[in-house]
């Protein structure tokens, strides 16, 4: 249940409205995921007052949602993230990804976005009574019983509402059920889908409306689920309509608060809102679009921070009618700014609204004062009357007015506009604007109020995608594929788990060096560790914990600060993937984030998996996307995915809106990066990390990639094997929680460490490469892909390739106690040099054939 604070009067503010009227809230069966029964706490979040309408005489008024009862942000936005939370349960971290948000106008827009924050991957769009010319109607539907019926929906992309994912529906009560029946309707044709989830702060149905909605369910074949913070019925009397209208016409005339003698000063304050960043769900609210926000609101609330009057210690924060997300969350951010530094200081939240209401001063009637103004953003049913509600004798110093730009006009600041207003009852009022969102292939009126930045934004919900990338499939998750959890990672391959891959190390030693096969071809037979091997492993892993925890830390901690709040973590599999899956883990230990991880091939010579990038720019923005490694060598999988990056964006831009989108940066985090190959990285020493003393028993039981024309055509994922059969062995996920376990230990290092990162200058410089080229020519080998530099490099040539020596750093230690053992059982000579920049290089046999072995595959001492 969300911590509700309780309204400030003891009288609860629906007494006079139940004296009156003998309208009752009568407690009931709190919707649980499936509608299961729990008691609810109606009267705290839930006042009466009556409506000015005809079709309804009385309005429930939430506490709660920000409308017409000024609250504290951060238990607003709490609210609707906490439904959020329970949706994400209810459907599972993998549906919730594929969910969409829909929050009905106005009322609900912004309990629908938070909502969506909560779900943390779904995009988020609300319905509006704004059209904007240019941007085509992917749907709408009516509202029976409010004052404006109409409701559109202008998608930026309509297919955002084409998917299969659950699309989950948004509005602050339900009454009837009509609003979600018609809206339904209207989608499942367009838009036909298995499951919906409706969700509410409070559900008032009756027991016949809730019967026709599982009616309703039945017919179209579809699932739906409800979840609401509390539920139980209204109690009418007979009459009850025409009593609420002769109590209206009887206190209209009562005049509303008396302003102040003296109107206060009115200041603009430059928000400088994020360039690019919608100014809400109208036309879309993307994950992507979340995190830039995230990042960008501390400033912004330090702005208006710095406006207030020294003096300001009870601040509002007044949205505009569906404009409700944006001053919400700008309102969260002042509050976290202005507790502790002004001591007493107080942040309260509500927007102005297009409901007429009637305001009584009583302490038992949720509306006790009602500012009247002319609208003023040139709204399509034409000019008329708006209101904000409990400002008026609401005791605030400042209050903060945030509209969007195509509410910024002249009626706003106007004599009798809602600037005037304020001003006669506050000390001080501030205007802050967000630049009016409209895609960029639209033209509306509202332009002439638009910033150019604003106007300019290429829209990124999803990237154009051609008929490829949408067919593309899923990401594979555990446990069907590989040892992960399915949050852990998911992989964008496809399984080959049920095809003869394998080949005798030296059979395909011999193939790749002749040029008769590509090492992607084929896969190594996997090599299973010796009991001594094994315990190697467990030492090392004891041993390194906390120094690859340090590192884990760092880089994760780079990411965040440098290349996105929210990240989405692609890592190149399957060294990269254990890496992915830490970083993952201490975002969420850390900051509590969570990161989407994906895995996904890349292939020396072969380069990146497109059909991976395409999945990931139809899903993501790629602007966020971070590709994760775990250790660089010479760099030649740095210099790849750069090439590979660039190649793909440039057939992007000749298939133009049918290509995919642009905008991935190719720029690896690394664990380790002693090549000096790399800006972001954990640590640029060449020590031993265990995850790269085994294969896919420490990478999710997930083989090398494979790329093979008869097995992966143009339109398919790269292929991997899946070793269910490796499973006794398998300690991808010991490996993991040893170095988690080892994340608050080194916290203070880290935070040190990032400090002295961000500060350094990180530029490459190659040196690895330069080294690798040497060796190359000094040892007579000629050829760069036959040297393979550092522990992890080298650990790979004695599990999967034929090694013709080993080069050691003179002194090294335990950092290659395995390396020598490894070697030891191969027949590998281990050479001691003392100058190496490097802790050790593995040498490939150079122009092997099988017989430059013995028999038993063992190098043989004079070749």
């Amino acid at each position: 249940m969300t911590d509700v604070r309780k309204t400030e009067d003891v009288v609860w503010s629906g007494t006079w409205v139940a004296e009156r009227l003998g309208v009752e809230l009568v407690e009931g069966a709190g919707a649980g995921a499936e509608g299961a029964a729990g008691p609810g706490p109606l009267k705290e979040l839930l006042g009466l007052a009556l409506r000015r309408n005809p079709k309804r005489a009385h309005l429930l008024v939430s506490n709660v949602l920000g409308k017409h009862v000024p609250q504290h942000p951060s238990v607003i936005w709490r609210s609707g993230y906490d439904l959020g939370v329970r949706v994400r349960e209810l459907l599972g971290e993998r549906d919730a990804a594929r969910a969409v948000v829909l929050g009905y106008a106005e009322t609900a827009t912004g309990l629908g976005h938070s909502v969506a924050d909560g779900l943390a991957l779904a995009p988020y769009l609300h319905s509006t009574r704004r059209p904007v010319p240019g941007v085509a109607r992917a749907g709408g539907f009516e509202e029976s019983h409010s004052h404006a019926t109409s409701h559109l929906l202008l998608p930026e992309d309509p297919r955002m509402l084409a998917g299969d994912g659950a699309l989950v529906l948004v509005d602050d009560e339900f009454s009837t059920g009509n609003t979600v029946l018609n809206t339904i309707r209207a989608l499942h044709e367009r838009f036909p889908r298995e499951r919906y989830v409706i969700v509410a702060l409070v559900d008032m149905r009756a027991p016949s409306d809730r019967d026709r909605l599982d009616d309703f369910a039945r017919e179209i074949g579809a699932r739906v689920d409800l979840i609401a913070l509390a539920s139980g019925t209204v109690r009418l009397p007979e009459g009850v309509l025409e009593k609420g209208q002769a109590l209206v016409a009887e206190h209209e005339a009562e005049p509303t608060a008396a302003p102040r003698g003296e109107r206060a000063p009115v200041t603009r304050v430059a928000l400088d809102w994020p360039e690019g960043v919608p100014d809400g769900g109208r036309h879309g609210f993307t994950p992507a679009h979340r995190a830039r926000l995230d990042a960008a609101l501390p400033g912004l609330a330090e702005r208006i921070a710095a406006a207030l009057p020294e003096g300001a210690r009870r601040v509002l924060v007044l949205g505009f009618e569906e404009l409700m997300y944006a001053p919400l969350a700008l309102g969260v951010a002042l509050e976290k700014r202005l507790s502790g530094r002004r001591p007493g200081a107080e942040v309260r939240y509500s927007t102005t609204t297009r409901s007429p209401v009637l305001a009584v001063d009583d302490p038992g009637y949720a509306i006790r004062t009602r500012l009247v103004f002319p609208a003023h953003d040139d709204p399509a049913d034409g000019p008329g009357p708006r209101y904000a509600y409990n400002v008026a004798d609401g005791g605030f110093d400042a209050v903060v007015a945030v509209v969007d730009s195509t509410a910024d006009t002249p009626p706003l600041h106007a004599p009798d506009g809602l600037l005037a207003q304020l001003a006669a009852h506050t000390g001080h009022v501030l205007l802050a604007v967000v630049p009016s969102y409209v895609p960029s292939y639209a033209s509306s009126p509202a332009s002439a109020h638009v910033s150019p930045t604003a106007s300019a934004h290429v829209p990124s919900y999803a990237a154009p995608q051609d008929q490829e990338s949408r067919m593309l499939p899923d990401p594979l998750r555990g446990p069907d594929f590989s040892s992960y959890a399915p949050e852990d990672v998911g992989w964008l391959l496809q399984d080959l788990s049920d095809v003869t891959l394998e080949a005798p190390t030296e059979e395909r030693e011999e193939a790749i060096q002749s040029g008769g096969a590509h090492y992607a071809e084929s896969l190594p037979v996997e090599y299973q560790p010796s009991t001594q091997y094994q315990e190697l492993f467990r030492a090392a892993l004891d041993t390194s914990a906390a120094r690859i925890a340090q590192a884990v830390g760092t880089v994760t901690e780079t990411v965040l600060a440098e290349r996105s709040p929210r990240p989405v973590l692609v890592s190149l599999a399957r060294a990269g993937t254990p890496v992915g899956v830490l970083m993952r883990r201490w975002a969420q230990h850390r900051h509590g984030l969570d990161l989407p991880h994906y895995a996904v091939s890349i292939v020396r010579g072969r380069g990146i998996d497109a059909n991976a990038l395409r999945w990931l720019a139809a899903h993501h923005d790629p602007a966020d996307v971070v590709f994760v490694d775990g250790w660089t060598g010479k760099g030649a999988i740095t210099r790849e995915l750069a090439a590979a990056i660039e190649e793909f964006e440039e057939a992007a831009g000749a298939a133009g809106a049918a290509g995919g989108a642009r905008g991935f940066n190719p720029e690896m985090a690394v664990l380790a990066d002693p090549g000096s190959c790399v800006r972001t990285y954990g640590t640029r020493e060449d020590f031993l990390i265990p995850s790269a003393c085994l294969n896919s028993t420490v990478s999710g039981l997930i083989s090398r990639t494979v790329l093979r024309a008869d097995l992966v055509g143009p339109d398919d994922f790269h292929g991997a094997k899946f070793y269910r059969e490796l499973a006794d062995t398998d300690v991808s996920l010991d490996f993991v929680a040893a170095i988690a376990a080892r994340f608050d230990e080194v916290a203070e290092a880290v935070a040190a460490q990032v400090k002295e990162v961000l500060a350094a200058d990180r530029a490459p410089t190659w040196e690895g490469w330069a080294a690798v080229e040497r060796i190359s020519e000094e040892y007579g080998i000629h050829d760069v892909n036959l040297v393979k530099p550092g522990v992890g490099e080298t650990t790979r040539v004695l599990l999967r390739r034929v090694p013709w020596k080993i080069l050691a750093r003179a002194g090294a230690g335990a950092d290659l106690d395995h390396v020598r053992l490894l070697a030891e059982q191969r027949g590998v000579p281990v050479e001691e040099v003392a100058e190496l920049p490097y802790t050790c290089v593995g040498l490939i046999h150079p122009k092997y054939t099988r017989g430059a072995t013995g028999a038993d595959g063992k190098a043989v001492a004079n070749a």
